[in-house]
């Protein structure tokens, strides 16, 4: 197993160096706590002689009170090691924590999409985790404890070569066994917790099924899978534990071995002399000092493989570079609140270049709209219309050719200056656990109350605001929150209220509303789109109504694009088409586009 940090030295050094005093701090509490623990035995074994020796009662209740205190010295700078080590340890993996989420929220979402959620949270809190259990544990325990093994055997060779000896060999032998064992009981102890994430999954997958899994009828098959893990579970969780009794019986033989070892040699060197009775008591003491610390070792030398593997998951995460990354000739856009010109100049985009040209999702789209103008952007599922908005915000860089915002490529706008320009608003919402004000205004304390208090008023939101407890105060939950499908969606276009941008996606925002909510944001959505250039991504035909232009999208490719008016006075265009069929189909577009 290696153990060398000198790979990992930069990324160590990177987060411990701002706390350059608490590390030296930490090192002074750490030396002195070992060396209490070594005197304690050397005043304990002069008390013995001198009582031996019938020394004053004076001489003895001072060595006593000597012990004593330095008995209660050593807890309290220990206590104080192990809390500087563990502060030390959390100040650095939570700022190494924030480092690696803001890394990964910079990445491009060909990254996000290759890599799980899940797999990020471990990263970022598993890994993270490990190396904070790392930084105390290994300082305050496992070097501490190496440097009291190492001072405890010298301090028995000093006393006599033959000690010394045989509790090196003694100290070399114990951990090379336990190790062993170890090793052996760790793929027990791996099964039992696999068993029971299976069974957590299991209970977290079904329970949130609960009304298909009663609707039909399948509650007595879930009760005979979860038997059958909860079996499983048991099965484990007893090999483990015998595994475990075996370790811990390994460990007492060995301590037993040990204390055997010390008292034989000690009694013989007493025999010839060499030893008082006091120095046979410290040689006992030291043994047992030397005995519980190699286990601390062997129980924090899996901590120590763990973090060391973490170092290097999250060392190669944080070399990972974003393929969308701001152009170093970057220019400055215009201000937020123009609506821009848009012009897509033959785009085209594959996600994967290695799934061929079949795989492209746009091929050679091109199409100009001026500013201030709506656009109606139809097709059916598939044919590139969320492509087409996720290029927009730089979400990805396309294959062949442009696109252009008031002339300019958007590969030469700063990305947080293109994505502050662009607002959209879509069917799925997302909340955050997080106060009604962080919910709308993602902690940007530059928008003052008063303006977020018009919005929601103007929404149509202004009574459920006055009655919530705190007001914008008021937390939310997070996914939709404690709201109605409908004051969810409503809060998703204050968001793009609040942010005034010039260009507004609208993904058939309002799909999800009822007739009596949908209404109530109609003057709202012609309020967000007055004045702003705007592309609604419609999955009904009644929604494009508002569009000055219409493009359609089929299998990637531009089908027809032109002003509305001009293609429904068009008996032969395919918008006409898709009005004739949509309004026998109740006007919705997949059926229209069947």
């Amino acid at each position: 197993m290696d153990l060398s940090l000198r790979p990992h030295f930069s990324l160590l050094s990177r987060y411990l160096r701002p706390q350059r005093t608490r590390m030296v701090l930490l090192a002074v509490l750490l030396f002195s706590s070992i060396g209490l623990q070594l005197l304690a035995p050397q005043i304990l074994r002069q008390f013995i002689d001198a009582a031996q020796s019938a020394a004053p009662l004076d001489a003895l209740a001072g060595a006593a009170l000597g012990f004593i205190a330095l008995g209660i010295a050593g807890n309290l700078t220990a206590g104080l090691a192990a809390y500087v080590g563990e502060d030390v340890a959390w100040t650095a993996t939570n700022r190494l924590r924030a480092d690696l989420t803001t890394h990964c929220l910079r990445l491009d979402m060909t990254f996000h999409k290759d890599h799980t959620a899940g797999e990020m949270i471990e990263r970022i809190d598993g890994d993270v985790t490990a190396l904070s259990n790392f930084f105390s544990q290994f300082v305050v325990r496992v070097l501490g404890t190496f440097v009291l093994l190492i001072g405890v055997l010298v301090l028995m060779f000093v006393e006599d070569w033959r000690i010394g000896s045989a509790m090196t060999a003694y100290a070399v032998l114990a951990l090379l066994v336990l190790r062993w064992a170890k090793d052996r009981a760790v793929p027990y102890f791996k099964a039992s917790r696999q068993a029971a994430a299976d069974l957590t999954s299991f209970w977290e997958e079904h329970l949130s099924g609960l009304e298909d899994i009663r609707s039909s009828g399948a509650t007595d098959y879930v009760m005979r899978l979860m038997y059958a893990l909860m079996r499983a579970l048991f099965q484990q969780n007893l090999r483990a534990a015998l595994m475990g009794r075996i370790l811990f019986a390994s460990a007492i033989v060995l301590f037993s071995l040990g204390n055997a070892i010390a008292i034989g040699v000690g009694s013989w060197l007493l025999g010839l002399g060499t030893l008082t009775l006091g120095g046979v008591y410290l040689i006992f003491d030291y043994t047992g000092l030397l005995s519980s610390n190699l286990r601390i070792i062997t129980e924090q030398l899996d901590d120590l493989q763990r973090a060391s593997a973490g170092i290097e998951r999250v060392t190669e995460l944080m070399r990972r570079r974003s393929r969308i990354e701001d152009d170093p000739d970057a220019s400055a856009p215009a201000p937020v609140s123009a609506p821009p010109a848009l012009e897509f100049r033959s785009v085209s985009f594959v996600y994967d270049t290695a799934e061929g040209d079949d795989a492209f999702a746009l091929r050679d789209v091109s199409f100009t709209l001026p500013a201030g103008r709506v656009l109606g952007l139809l097709g059916r599922t598939g044919s590139g219309k969320t492509t087409l908005s996720r290029l927009l915000f730089r979400f990805y860089d396309l294959t062949e050719g442009a696109i252009l915002l008031d002339g300019v490529d958007i590969r030469r706008i700063r990305l947080a200056d293109l994505r502050r320009r662009i607002a959209i608003v879509t069917q799925d919402v997302q909340l955050f656990q997080a106060s009604v004000r962080d919910n709308l205004t993602f902690f940007d304390r530059r928008i003052p109350d008063a303006r977020i208090v018009e919005t929601l008023d103007d929404l149509g939101l202004g009574n459920w605001l006055a009655s919530l407890p705190d007001g914008l105060d008021s937390e939310l939950q997070s996914g939709s929150g404690n709201l109605s499908a409908g004051e969810a969606q409503l809060l998703t276009f204050a968001r793009a209220f609040l942010q005034s941008p010039g260009l507004v996606i609208l993904d058939e925002a309002s799909s999800r509303l009822d007739p009596a909510t949908e209404r109530l944001i109609e003057r709202a959505v012609d309020k967000l789109l007055h004045g702003r250039t705007a592309i609604i991504i419609a999955h009904r035909l009644a929604t494009v109504q508002r569009a000055d232009d219409i493009l359609i999208l089929e299998n990637g490719r531009v089908r027809e694009f032109g002003p509305r008016r001009a293609l429904m006075a068009q008996p032969d265009s395919r918008f006409s088409q898709l009005l004739r069929i949509g309004t026998q189909s109740e006007g919705v577009l997949n059926e229209a586009l069947a």
